[in-house]
């Protein structure tokens, strides 16, 4: 075997997962509409992949208010629910297990999209920042700006805490083995730990404990509601995307992985991004991560099989998320186990969006 580490058994939370493989978190856009709804097409899709030790869905509304592109999943209805219950019967039969990422994306919406203003801890617009809709059923994505956002009262804040609540509970319901609080990439509780960003004078901002103290009261908001086994957090401390560069970042992000340990959460996911040319965790980094972070470390990015071996082997993190390798390569785990091909990425008009071509159509080895 090649990968001997990749393929090892891990114990995550009191799970036991079949590898230390995880079918990072892809931005798809397949629901059904209207209602934003999981359907038979998106359950044919995750199962298809559920060789993987872990699957981590795509992002997932926690509220009308908390969408920021068009025709991704929420979690806030009951039809939303019986929908990914479709998901995740689905992804059981195959033996999966599967995390559903909750999702509220703060200033980087659009009134076009969902009827409403953004909102933000404050009231700065995320410059050269779009976000996408269409035109018709049939249409390819069309990229707009974000609006200007209006700065989150208390009232607001408090509200988006149980949300986040409230959707962990629904994604129980719906039947997934647990759940990610999406901390990074620029959405709202990422907003919230960026001092560039979070401009507030109050309990929430200003100093790095202040702006973890969002992060803080939605962890544990969601840990009161289905326990702290079956909660991890996304984190990514050097990804500067949407208009959120912030000098002070690494320093916060650490302490956020602190209080993320002492709440005892099952993991903490490093988000690292998948294009070529994007920024690594140097390795100081990830030891000082280790240190303030005892449970899992999950690592995603544009890794080789190999590197993620070599991460493996560090004793640094302790899972490894492929993106697009998963996307394109639905028995990914059987084709590093032959050494097989992997099948390229498909056209780009196909990742968001769209029916089957290029979503449920990659071809699995023959036999």
């Amino acid at each position: 075997m090649s990968y001997p580490r990749l393929f090892e058994q891990v114990d995550m939370g009191g799970m036991e997962l079949a590898n230390r493989i995880v079918m990072a978190p892809m931005t798809r856009s397949r629901t059904m509409q209207p209602g934003d709804v999981p359907g038979e097409l998106m359950a044919e899709y995750y199962a298809q992949r559920a060789s993987a030790g872990l699957i981590i869905s795509e992002a997932t509304q926690v509220s009308l208010q908390g969408q920021g592109y068009a025709r991704t999943p929420g979690i806030y209805t009951e039809e939303q629910v019986q929908g990914w219950n479709k998901v995740t019967e689905a992804v059981h039969a195959k033996n999966g297990k599967m995390f559903l990422q909750l999702w509220h994306v703060g200033r980087i919406g659009s009134a076009q999209i969902n009827g409403l203003q953004p909102i933000a801890p404050s009231a700065d617009v995320a410059r050269n920042t779009h976000v996408y809709t269409f035109d018709g059923p049939d249409s390819d994505a069309r990229f707009i700006l974000v609006d200007e956002p209006r700065e989150v009262t208390q009232d607001d804040i408090d509200n988006a805490v149980t949300e986040f609540a409230r959707g962990a509970k629904n994604a129980i319901r719906a039947g997934f083995d647990g759940v990610e609080i999406h901390g990074a990439n620029g959405y709202l509780i990422d907003q919230f730990l960026r001092g560039t960003v979070n401009r507030r004078r109050d309990g929430y901002g200003g100093s790095g404990e202040r702006r973890v103290r969002f992060l803080q009261e939605v962890t544990e908001a969601v840990i009161a509601a289905v326990g702290r086994d079956k909660v991890g957090v996304r984190l990514s401390p050097f990804i500067k995307m949407k208009d959120t560069e912030d000098p002070e970042i690494l320093d916060t992000i650490l302490l956020a992985a602190g209080v993320l340990d002492e709440l005892k959460v099952a993991n903490l996911h490093l988000c690292e991004a998948d294009w070529e040319d994007a920024p690594d965790i140097p390795m100081d980094y990830r030891k000082r991560l280790r240190q303030e972070f005892r449970n899992p470390i999950i690592a995603t990015g544009n890794k080789t099989p190999e590197q993620g071996e070599a991460l493996l082997e560090s004793g640094l993190v302790d899972l490894i998320g492929f993106g697009r390798a998963i996307l394109a390569n639905p028995d990914f785990p059987q084709r590093l186990l032959r050494g097989a091909p992997l099948n390229p990425v498909g056209e780009k008009n196909t990742l968001f969006a769209g029916g089957s071509r290029g979503y449920t159509d990659y071809p699995f080895l023959e036999g």
